[in-house]
């Protein structure tokens, strides 16, 4: 199964707390405070892995924790920072937050986002002490890390993309192409996944091929989970439109094309080749239509290998440049970012003491419980 959707929750590490402590000597009998700082939580990423196809790492996981900062000790002994979590994801993922806002867009190897933050780690006692307060008894308890609820949405990045209605032969062109080994049957609906294919030149270059399953019509509404598929086209930067060359050639493309429009993301004004297919079958039909989209006509026949070359031809010298991805620079940014994620914000302050606990600001019930603060503690609140 090809899996292009995932929903998972993210959670940032808890910061470690500080530690409450005093010198303790043999000839030093009140030593001052040497409580070290708590460790700061460990984060949550996403990477960009171009040896992934699909987001099926989430099939069965999908609660992911980074690890908590280890807590203070005396001697000014700071905590260790919590580990991180990365999680590896496909080339061309999109991440949404719970609201279905675009996070960012992950569009090339190696790019990486923070979706979720550790928190801080808690001050120590020695942290507190003063010229008027030199023996404090208070540490601060460790924050908790940022927490989201994520969509990942994979869109496929290919140099062109296959489509037409069902049964058109796309599968078999692909094939034929490249070295893509797609389901082939004289059926509807063969194809219920994309597939990728790499199509060669002669002289070394080669071009990503995508082949989205069949298209209905409505599939800009959802019919046949269409909307989805067409989400795979968004990044190609040529159609290859697969029409069957005995049809009604001219009505096949019309009504794909207004699918097209109707979806919008620029699909209708995509460049096309437009592929006649099986055209070892009788009764061939004219293809008629002038547009400027419509770089070239190939006719083939994935049977006899007629027009095949032809359309390999035709690829590589039709596919569009790829834009620079930032103008002036040659490097590529690292992720496309639509929404900044909100800046990392303390809370409350909860702070140890020895005889229970101090709330500096508001916490909720579910702050002081993560804070391991028990119902029979000794809590302080302070405005």
């Amino acid at each position: 199964m090809f899996y292009d959707r995932a929903r998972i929750r993210v959670r940032g590490g808890r910061g470690g707390d500080g530690a409450l402590s005093f010198r303790r000597e043999k000839y030093v009998p009140k030593g001052g405070p040497d409580g070290g700082d708590g460790g700061d939580g460990g984060h949550v990423f996403l990477r960009a892995d171009p040896d992934l196809r699909d987001l099926g790492l989430f099939a069965r996981k999908r609660d992911f924790e980074a690890e908590r900062g280890r807590h203070g000790e005396g001697s000014n002994r700071h905590g260790a920072d919590g580990g991180d979590v990365e999680l590896r994801v496909p080339v061309g993922t999109q991440a949404f937050d719970a609201e279905s806002r675009l996070l960012a867009d992950l569009a090339h190897a190696g790019a990486r986002i923070t979706v979720a933050h550790g928190g801080h780690g808690g001050a120590g006692n020695r942290r507190f002490a003063g010229p008027t307060h030199q023996a404090p008894r208070i540490a601060e308890v460790g924050s908790p890390g940022e927490e989201a609820e994520l969509e990942l949405r994979l869109k496929l990045l290919a140099d062109a993309a296959l489509l037409g209605f069902p049964n058109a032969g796309k599968s078999s062109l692909l094939r034929r192409l490249s070295n893509a080994k797609p389901k082939v049957a004289d059926y509807p609906f063969t194809t219920l996944a994309p597939v990728l294919g790499t199509v060669e030149a002669p002289d070394g270059r080669q071009l990503a091929v995508a082949d989205v399953p069949g298209l209905l019509e409505g599939a800009s509404e959802g019919v046949g989970l269409g909307d989805e598929f067409l989400a795979h086209l968004e990044r190609a930067r040529l159609l290859l439109h697969v029409i069957e060359a005995h049809e009604d050639v001219v009505e096949r493309f019309r009504a794909i094309d207004r699918e097209l429009a109707a979806y919008g993301a620029g699909l209708a004004e995509r460049p096309q080749i437009v592929v006649l297919s099986k055209s070892d079958m009788p009764g061939l039909r004219p293809f008629e239509i002038r547009d400027r989209r419509i770089l070239g006509v190939v006719t083939t026949s994935a049977l006899t290998g007629e027009g095949i070359e032809d359309l390999k031809r035709a690829l590589f010298e039709l596919v569009p440049e790829r834009a620079p991805a930032l103008s002036g620079n040659a490097e590529m940014a690292d992720f496309l970012v639509y929404r900044p994620l909100a800046p990392r914000q303390r809370g409350a302050r909860i702070l140890r003491t020895d005889r229970g606990y101090r709330v500096r600001g508001e916490a909720s019930e579910e702050e002081l419980r993560a804070a391991g603060i028990r119902p029979d503690d000794v809590v302080e609140f302070e405005s």
